[in-house]
């Protein structure tokens, strides 16, 4: 009889074998080509824009500005050292930068991406090229990313998927700012793959692959990872709201097979309990079908073991549902961050010992600068690149105007794309977005999350189908309204401008082939090229004002080869310290060129490491968190220079006068107490005078050295025919003490540019000489400097305080104590009778890192052993006989939603199976 239920009697068969407890998921059409298309519209995007552009390694002009010359080539290129065994130090102490320095951290905030070892692969010459590989590769892999995630939470095309996964990847952010900041481009990737962790999540699988994709993300950038985990939550809150299946349910397999564009759309669905019912419920345009929420045609026939509740008690168990799967969701990240605990711990304490940065308050950008930088070819360091293809934006403005999807899907998504937009003006979000602290730096930095929230939201659309004419008119209207009010921005160009309406005219011409299911090929080749056009052109733009607006340094050519290979010549480690010297080429000279000197620049930079700088007349820039060379005879002296860089060559130390040891042997008492002159400041460090103020007139006595120590100073500082500059101007930089050479005529004074105080001191090289040789008397006999310390052999008979030329950094332990200090420097008092003083380097925040750690583990092996014996028991309640009510077997099978299958009525058939009260089989049929 149509329409009824007809119930079974007693079932004769053979009983089924044990199933699993869900269907094996059916591979989506189109799935891996998606990805992979969407991976090459990035890169041909990507290098298309930087060939316009002519820049390296495209054309001659080079990429070397700001952080990317500054840190990331210069930490690349020690990560080179490393996995090839030439660094000096390891993973937890580097001994090449800042005299000596924590490395753990630096590891964790520049080189604990899953793609850094890459770098091995080439030639540490060509570190360049490897950085660039790297950084287009993590684009694509994020483009693929998105991409996949897209095919997992609603049904659509697959081309559309890759052409908005290659438009979250080559969003503004990503072209302006994360092209040269690469290490935040993981944060690019572990956005769509958080959210596919919440997938897992809310379908309840995947309780161990969760937490260790939760871990990967967060080592490998734990900055933009946190920001990807806000986006991710919001993500997962709207999920929960905006779906009508009960949470951790699996949604319906729905199979079309009558005409429209719903049926296409079914064709390329993602794989069953996969994604949100968006996937299960055809677009409205599928005749005979319903989407979530939409009444039932007359005459069919009931959904058979339906998971959704009743209707006087739905809402209930849906909160209950909800509740368990954000419960889940925090113990899955909790568990991740934990797993990741022993990098991300001494990274958070480097951060707390670290010399404090610019502080300043949050100063919103103006709503016309926002507005321009939806939009492509704009550039601005201090506004939020928010350009995602014009592609995108339509179908996000077509959204509110699609009445066709339910109301509480259309709206969730449509008010979380200008919420997330709002967050990044307002000030207390802004704080909570940047960890509760406002960056020294760009202060839009989680801009690539608003990116990614829009093009889910242009997915959701397109899971409906293409937006009818009247959707897709009110998308162009918003779209255009948008770009009238970005007129008053100077940001704005004629490109974004013509660039926008192409792309406009483009994908709403796309939209409508699409919707006539006629011309797909060129439907495509319209989105695509929209997408690479914009970009590329935005990429060219950006790559361009980069060079104008920020500060450049020379590439790596062959003058730095040079160098490096006489700096190689003549190192002497741990005898005695080679300093890559000046003209410095970056921030971190002794990572890129190699040696171990002063220079040093990193977030990480230890407070104690430049006060012990600034006392002894270091200069700096980045408010004193980029620490420049020191070259001076007194401390090249007490740091073991024995030979440095200057003037185009290697200048080697006095063969009489030889460098001091890395470890020497001070009278018992308290160390120095710095003053306000520098000058002061080494003798006291030295233990003796060695210098003289300047005769009446202000000249030096012919014969010494004459320094100038102006911090204040810019400008060009000189004595008779010698001229140097300086580039002084506190709190941003501070001007280095400097020689102004020997003075040779008496009546010579020395030239001072302007700015601040100044002063004087003239060098006597005898008494220099005569201080080193007392040191040198009493200094340890022989060092041994490892990885993660140092073991120094004291003379016989040795008293007082032994003294490390290394910054007393947190982490220390000597004899098995906390170290001490004497003016900054590692020091430890010597025991009665010790022929040896052994020192041991160790993070902080390392051990309690291994200890969260641990508990990680233990927490993601129980979920595995929990997970596992779940899956037993329900394989074998899925397996079992029942008995039937007439005592015969009966097979015990029940089907949800995610084993129903929905038909159109054109011939087609639904069909349902529920179990009876016994555990017998009920099916009915139409």
């Amino acid at each position: 009889m149509p329409n009824a239920t007809r119930p079974r009697g007693p079932s004769t068969a053979a009983p089924a074998p044990p199933a699993a407890a869900a269907p094996a998921p059916r591979r989506a059409s189109g799935g891996p080509r998606s990805a992979l298309l969407a991976a090459l519209i990035t890169v041909l995007a990507v290098c298309g824009g930087d060939a316009v552009a002519r820049v390296f390694p495209f054309g001659p002009r080079h990429r070397a500005v700001n952080d990317l010359a500054n840190q990331f080539v210069p930490f690349h290129a020690h990560l080179w050292d490393l996995l090839h065994g030439r660094a000096d130090g390891g993973l937890l102490l580097d001994w090449q930068a800042g005299w000596g320095t924590s490395f753990l951290p630096d590891y964790g905030t520049y080189l604990s991406s899953p793609f850094a070892p890459l770098v091995a692969l080439l030639p540490r010459g060509d570190v360049e090229y490897a950085v660039y590989a790297i950084t287009v590769l993590k684009t694509a892999v994020a483009a693929a990313a998105m991409t996949h995630l897209l095919r997992r939470t609603g049904p659509g095309r697959w081309w559309w998927a890759s052409a908005l996964g290659a438009s979250y990847a080559l969003c503004g952010w990503s072209l302006a700012e994360g092209t040269y900041n690469p290490m935040w481009l993981d944060g690019l990737i572990a956005f769509p793959l958080l959210c596919l962790v919440g997938e897992w999540v809310r379908q309840g699988v995947r309780p161990v692959l969760g937490p260790l994709a939760v871990a990967v993300c967060w080592v490998a950038n734990f900055y933009t990872a946190y920001m990807a985990t806000i986006g991710a939550a919001l993500v997962l809150a709207v999920r929960l709201t905006a779906e009508h299946a009960p949470a951790g349910t699996a949604p319906a397999r729905t199979t079309e097979r009558g005409p429209g564009a719903a049926g296409a759309a079914a064709a390329d669905a993602g794989p069953p309990g996969q994604g949100a019912p968006a996937a299960a419920a055809p677009g409205p345009t599928a005749p005979g079908l319903r989407a979530p929420g939409q009444a039932a045609p007359a005459g069919a026939a009931p959904a058979a073991a339906a998971p959704a509740a009743s209707a006087d008690g739905g809402r209930r168990p849906a909160a209950r549902g909800a509740v368990r799967v954000l419960l889940r969701a925090g113990l899955t990240t909790g568990t991740g961050i934990a797993l990741a605990a022993p990098v991300l711990v001494p990274v958070f304490l480097g951060s707390r010992h670290a010399h404090p940065g610019l502080v300043k308050e949050f100063d919103p950008a103006p709503a016309t600068d926002v507005l321009a930088r939806l939009l492509p070819v704009t550039y601005s360091f201090a506004t939020p690149a928010a350009f995602v293809s014009t592609a995108v934006l339509l179908l996000v403005a077509a959204l509110p105007f699609r009445r066709e999807i339910p109301g509480r899907r259309r709206w969730a998504w449509a008010g979380l794309c200008p919420a997330v937009a709002a967050s990044l003006q307002w000030g207390p979000t802004h704080l909570v977005w940047h960890a509760f602290a406002t960056p020294n730096g760009s202060p839009y930095r989680q801009t690539f999350v608003l990116a990614g929230v829009l093009v889910l939201a242009a997915w959701t659309g397109l899971a409906h189908g293409p937006p009818g004419r009247r959707a897709l008119l009110g998308g162009v209207a918003v779209v255009a309204a948008l770009s009238l009010g970005a007129l008053p921005s100077p940001f704005l160009t004629p490109w974004a401008l013509a660039l926008t309406a192409a792309g406009l005219a483009a994908t709403a011409g796309a939209l409508l082939l699409t919707r006539r299911r006629r011309h797909g090929a060129l439907a495509a080749l319209l989105v695509v090229g929209t997408v690479v056009g914009q970009a590329a052109a935005t990429t060219a733009y950006a790559d361009r004002e980069r060079l104008a607006r920020l500060d450049d340094y020379p590439p790596w050519g062959d003058g730095q080869r040079r160098r490096a290979a006489a700096l190689a010549e003549a190192d002497g480690w741990p005898a005695h310290r080679t300093d890559p010297g000046l003209p410095r080429v970056a921030g971190n000279d002794p990572l890129l060129l190699g040696g171990q000197g002063a220079a040093y620049y990193s977030s990480h930079t230890p407070a104690v490491l430049t006060e012990l700088m600034t006392a002894l007349g270091g200069g700096w820039t980045s408010r004193g968190r980029n620490l420049l060379s020191l070259d001076n005879p007194v401390t090249d002296a007490l740091f073991g220079v024995g030979a440095r860089w200057r003037a185009g060559e290697v200048v080697r130390a006095d063969p009489s006068a030889p460098p001091l040891p890395l470890v020497t042997v001070r009278p018992p008492g308290p160390g120095p107490a710095y003053g306000p002159s520098p000058f002061r400041n080494q003798e006291l460090l030295l233990g003796a005078r060695v210098y003289e103020a300047p005769r009446a007139g202000g000249a030096c006595r012919v014969g010494t050295e004459v320094f100038l120590w102006a911090p204040d100073a810019t400008g060009t500082a000189g004595l008779g025919r010698y001229e140097t500059e300086l580039l002084g101007g506190r709190p941003k930089r501070r001007a280095a003490l400097t020689s102004l050479g020997v003075q040779e005529r008496a009546e010579a004074r020395p030239r001072i540019p302007r700015g601040g105080t100044a002063e004087v001191r003239c060098l006597d090289r005898d008494r220099l000489r005569a201080a080193v040789a007392a040191l040198r008397g009493r200094a340890a006999t022989g060092v041994e400097v490892r990885s993660d310390g140092l073991t120094a052999t004291l003379p016989p008979g040795a008293t007082g305080t032994a003294v490390v030329a290394a910054p007393r950094i947190a982490g220390w332990r000597c004899e098995g104590r906390p170290a001490g200090a004497y003016g900054g420097l590692l020091a430890v008092g010597i025991r009665p009778g010790a022929t040896a003083v052994r020192c041991a380097f160790h993070p902080p925040g390392l051990r309690a890192g291994l200890t969260a750690g641990a508990a990680g583990t233990l927490l993601l092996a129980l979920s595995w052993r929990l997970g596992t014996g779940s899956r037993r028991r329900a394989g074998s309640r899925a397996g079992g006989r029942l008995e039937g009510p007439a005592g015969g077997p009966a097979e015990g099978r029940a089907q949800g939603p995610a084993g129903s299958r929905a038909e159109g009525p054109a011939g087609s058939r639904t069909e349902g199976r529920a179990e009876g009260p016994a555990g017998s089989r009920a099916e009915g049929r139409t």
